[in-house]
């Protein structure tokens, strides 16, 4: 037989990182290094395994939280990437449709500054009325004959004349119509051109017909003359037209020496 003496039990398994309950009266229960066992994820008393786990309350260091906050905005660097040729020959044509628009702007406005373009002068210096008599109590039967006047006041300007029609109203009932050949104007040059104006069976409404025959009892007849006509101006190697409309309104006396008593005429673009 052994001379040995037993060994004593070992003593009762206890972990280390467990506590005693006694001891609980000092330790903090919001110390991050210490969690109370009652809500420790990780030991789970044998008498309640069943029970599940739950997430332990964030700890505060200084009173800031340590998990980040939801509202914080986190900006991300846009990744550099290289411009696309097509936008830069856009923008290369915009530059220069840009710089050709100020370049032709300012160039028109010198030319216009030297030049001064004026509107030519749409005139009737002398008519006369040979002719106004009615077939039946319609129809209207009309001479008139008269000068007009073209005038180019311009002094660097040559314009042309084109598409020339004179026109004779009555209370703007059109009883006459006349064209005129194209013709060319220099400098501050003066045209006359002769135009016969021929009224043959022209229908006029009743109204119309009782206020010309009132008219040549008095010996004053009233007429206006309407002028549309293209006119194409040159300076140099610059070259621009528009259209030009003169209106002139006479007062004739009656036929068959009808001649002009006054006149007021306008020329506009």
């Amino acid at each position: 037989m052994s001379n040995l003496l037993p060994l004593p039990p070992p003593p009762p398994e206890t972990p280390p990182w467990e506590t005693p309950s006694s001891s609980l009266w000092y330790t903090p229960r919001t110390t991050p290094w210490r969690t109370p066992q009652s809500i420790t994820p990780w030991r789970t008393p044998q008498s309640t395994q069943s029970t599940p786990l739950t997430k332990p309350p964030a700890a505060k260091f200084d009173g800031l939280d340590a998990e980040p906050r939801k509202d914080r905005v986190i900006l991300w660097l846009p990744q550099s990437s290289r411009t696309n040729p097509l936008i830069w020959c856009v923008a290369g044509l915009c530059l220069v449709f840009s710089l050709s628009l100020i370049f032709f702007g300012i160039a028109t406005l010198i030319v216009f500054l030297a030049v001064r373009p004026r509107t030519p002068v749409f005139d009737i210096p002398n008519a006369n009325l040979h002719t106004v008599y009615f077939d039946t109590p319609g129809y209207f039967n009309g001479d008139l004959s008269m000068l007009v006047n073209f005038t180019n006041p311009n002094k660097k300007l040559e314009v042309r004349f084109e598409q020339l029609k004179i026109e004779l109203f009555f209370f703007n009932k059109l009883i006459a119509v006349q064209g005129v050949l194209p013709f060319s104007q220099r400098k501050r040059e003066t045209r006359l051109e002769p135009i016969r104006l021929i009224s043959s069976l022209v229908y006029l409404p009743l109204n119309y017909a009782e206020e010309l025959r009132k008219q040549m009892q008095n010996n004053k007849i009233d007429y206006e003359i309407r002028g549309t006509f293209k006119v194409r101006a040159h300076f140099r190697m610059i070259h621009y037209s528009y259209w030009l409309h003169g209106r002139c309104q006479l007062q004739m006396t009656g036929p068959p020496t009808g001649i002009l008593i006054s006149r007021i005429c306008t020329t506009k673009r």
